[in-house]
């Protein structure tokens, strides 16, 4: 029997990462070992020097992956069903570990045969062409792929089925007439997505300072403000990169964040991995046209953003205490970048108020997250049973900003800061009435993920925040 006449003779081998599946479990598994212990990225340069293949299987022995949740490509997944229920033999051949590889295959229940990475060989390129050929034979089967570490194995199958290419691959499909399996692409929405454009308002707290001085026509200032808003907003989605590596499996678990960029595999971890060295270069470099004390702030806020990402998000209570305290950084840096010196009255209503809003964050995933008693949140430090004293110590907060902002106007700075103080009063109402209408709608569930995200969309809350600016504005002319 001609082997090349009878589809159903020929089987069909399947890369994984990038084909299978829309990511690439040497990436995913980095970050998983080193969320588990940053102090593996030590040992990395060592297994690496001993081979890929060394490497692979050092972090699979030391990590699990989640199966179920992985992205996987659906239109492969509809195709292999198709070839398997019309009788053809079906295999998983990738460079993934083959702990990895045989979670997956156990998973899907699709595959007759699994080759993947052992301890000594790395099954890509030429040696997988090799033992796919050893096996089946020079053209004696088909093959899925997706990338430059592909072509050999293209050259020696059948039929090449070309999946979500690269631009080595795409170029090989071009040439030969391969079939193409088209994929959902990136855009550029999915790319503002990655940066978090949106969040980068949050930045325009760097502005607070100079306005509170009253130099709202001080080009210096001004310019200074820019620069600083340019280099926070660049490192602040550096790190919201890097936090969404480290997120990856609690994301694909929750019912909006699975569709982020990396959870969902829009874009590639090297893609992000790179975006977020340049992103940070240019927080770094702009950072050098402001005062030295500014980029002394920033680092502060490297640092901080950091370790929040590898462990204080799990900690009780530290981690809305230490998102307070990134919120009134951004005041912090403002004042480095413009000179004007920060009163103690300002920091302790910003760490009351962005403590609340904090907390509000907290209390929407307890809402939204079923959990038997006793148990945690993924990824948190808090339990189903920790609603109520979170609801409690955020409305308390709330009410002690306001009360801050009141004893604040009354102070004899006020006096000396503006003509016409008493102006300045329904800024204490206003605050509440921002804070409480938060928590009302949290309680409602009628709340966003990300509280101070929805103070910037919301219209109410845009229209009396202007209010409080234009008197501030008229209470100082």
């Amino acid at each position: 029997m001609d082997a090349r006449s009878d589809n159903q003779a020929i089987p069909l081998a399947v890369d994984l990462d990038g084909t299978l599946i829309a990511t690439d479990l040497l990436w995913e598994g980095l970050f998983l070992l080193l969320r588990k212990n940053p102090l593996f990225l030590f040992m990395v340069p060592v297994w690496l020097a001993s081979g890929p293949a060394r490497l692979k299987c050092e972090i699979a022995a030391r990590i699990d992956i989640d199966a179920t949740g992985l992205p996987y490509r659906d239109e492969v997944i509809s195709r292999l069903r198709e070839e398997r229920a019309n009788g053809r033999q079906i295999i998983l051949a990738t460079g993934t570990p083959r702990k990895f590889a045989d979670a997956i295959a156990a998973h899907l229940g699709l595959f007759d045969e699994v080759l993947a990475t052992d301890g000594t060989h790395n099954l890509t390129s030429g040696r997988k062409k090799a033992v796919l050929v050893e096996a089946y034979g020079d053209g004696g089967f088909d093959y899925a792929g997706n990338s430059r570490h592909d072509l050999k194995v293209f050259d020696s199958a059948r039929e090449a089925i070309v999946v979500a290419p690269d631009r080595h691959a795409a170029r090989w499909q071009s040439s030969h007439g391969s079939e193409l399996l088209e994929t959902p692409k990136p855009t550029i929405k999915t790319v503002f997505k990655m940066l978090r454009a949106h969040q980068w308002l949050k930045n325009g707290l760097i502005a607070i300072p100079m306005i509170l001085s009253h130099e709202y026509f001080n080009v210096g200032m001004l310019t200074a403000c820019v620069l600083a808003f340019i280099s926070f907003s660049a490192a602040a989605s550096a790190i919201y990169i890097v936090n969404d590596f480290f997120d990856l499996a609690l994301d694909r678990r929750h019912p909006t964040k699975r569709n982020r960029p990396f959870a969902s595999g829009l874009l590639s971890m090297p893609f992000g991995f790179a975006s977020a060295g340049v992103l940070l270069t240019i927080s770094l470099v702009t950072a050098l046209f402001l005062p030295i004390e500014f980029l002394a702030v920033l680092v502060a806020y490297l640092v901080i953003t950091t370790a929040y990402s590898f462990s204080i998000k799990r900690m009780l209570l530290i981690d809305v205490l230490t998102l307070a305290g990134l919120y009134t950084i951004r005041i912090i840096a403002g004042a480095a970048a413009t000179g004007v010196n920060v009163s103690f009255w300002l920091l302790a209503f910003s760490i009351f108020f962005f403590l609340s809003l904090a907390l509000v964050k907290r209390f929407v995933e307890l809402r939204s997250t079923p959990l038997p008693v006793g148990e945690r949140i993924a990824g948190r430090g808090y339990r189903a049973e920790d609603q109520e004293i979170v609801a409690q110590a955020g409305m308390a907060s709330a009410f002690s900003s306001a009360l801050v902002l009141a004893l604040y106007i009354d102070s004899d700075a006020v006096r000396e800061l503006y003509p016409h103080p008493w102006l300045v009063w329904p800024l204490s109402p206003i605050v509440l009435y921002l804070t409480m209408r938060v928590w009302i709608l949290a309680r409602r569930d009628e709340m966003h993920d990300d509280p101070v995200v929805f103070i910037i969309r919301d219209w109410r809350s845009q229209l009396i925040a202007a209010i409080g600016a234009v008197l501030l504005v008229i209470a100082g002319s």
